[in-house]
């Protein structure tokens, strides 16, 4: 595996874009003091997911980005991108250039890229693991770090030797490891505080099923009943339909009697009235014949 380019914009004091060629075994960059020569080895470290500010002489992570001069405005974003020519396949990937990109807006948003496609700093870094390039790796030596391995400050000797080693990579999955276990240990916890509550709560279900239980019981006794008493009410209320239509037929032949018996009195009635017109037409015959004699007796 070896670095093939360095690309650089907007990072720091590189407001151009500037492209870094690493074609031959000795590469030198050279210049005076303040031309920016630390500012590359803070882009690779930057780009490999360094995190610490303080580790790339900074106050905050978004000094990074060209802050502008006088004659020119500050950068939109920060850009670094580190491409790898993986030839002998130490990456595993089937890309023959393998490329990173970090990048950071002036909004604060940041994102990484492998191969121009976005993805985790987690990626990156297992992509990089078995490598030995990383942003605190001893591949990168920055200012300070030669004074703090001859001191063997906090086992920087150690760190190094284990990083030569390829140790590393397995204290950091160590590290991985004990740290998924230790979630685990707080999720067995935590399980253990929701048995415990939902034992606590047990009991209650239980009653309220018990009582869930009778309730649907007594509901189905209910129902039955309740059929049974529709049943009955409605036996009587046909009895009582059965015994009114009874009556009712009664009823109708009574009235149809007394219609017969009203029909036959009013003929009685017709035959009276008129026996009666005749009888008086007679006693009006008879009145005038009396009126006549005695007018006669009169005279």
């Amino acid at each position: 595996m070896r670095l093939k380019t360095l690309e650089i914009k907007g990072f720091k004091s590189f407001a151009n874009d500037t492209v870094v060629h690493f074609g031959e075994d000795v590469i030198g960059i050279v210049g005076p003091n303040g031309s920016g020569k630390s500012n590359i080895v803070d882009a690779i470290r930057w780009v490999l997911g360094e995190q610490s500010s303080r580790e790339l002489r900074l106050d905050s992570m978004s000094s990074v980005i060209f802050n502008g001069t006088k004659k020119r405005r500050p950068a939109p974003y920060a850009s670094v991108t580190l491409t790898f020519e993986n030839t002998k396949n130490l990456l595993p990937t089937e890309y023959q250039n393998v490329s990173i990109t970090r990048m950071l807006y002036q909004s604060g948003d940041s994102e990484y890229k492998l191969n121009n496609v976005t993805c985790r700093l987690r990626d990156i870094t297992s992509l990089f693991l078995d490598t030995g390039i990383g942003s605190n790796s001893y591949a990168i030596i920055a200012l300070g770090m030669v004074d703090d391995i001859l001191n063997d400050k906090e086992n920087s000797r150690l760190k190094m030797l284990e990083q030569a080693a390829g140790i590393s990579k397995y204290k950091i999955r160590k590290r991985e490891t004990l740290l998924k276990l230790k979630n685990t240990d707080a999720d067995l916890e935590r399980v253990e505080d929701l048995l415990f509550e939902i034992d606590g709560n047990l009991k209650t279900l239980e009653q309220q099923a018990r009582k869930a239980r009778r309730y649907f019981e007594i509901k189905d006794q209910y129902k039955g009943f309740s059929i049974q008493l529709a049943g009955i009410r409605v036996g009587r209320l046909k009895e009582r339909h059965k015994e009114i239509k009874n009556q009712l037929t009664q009823e109708e032949d009574r009235y149809r009697q007394f219609d017969v018996e009203s029909t036959t009195l009013e003929t009685q009635l017709e035959a009276e009235k008129k026996a009666n017109l005749d009888k008086e037409k007679a006693l009006s015959d008879r009145q005038r014949d009396l009126n006549a004699l005695v007018g006669k007796i009169r005279n």
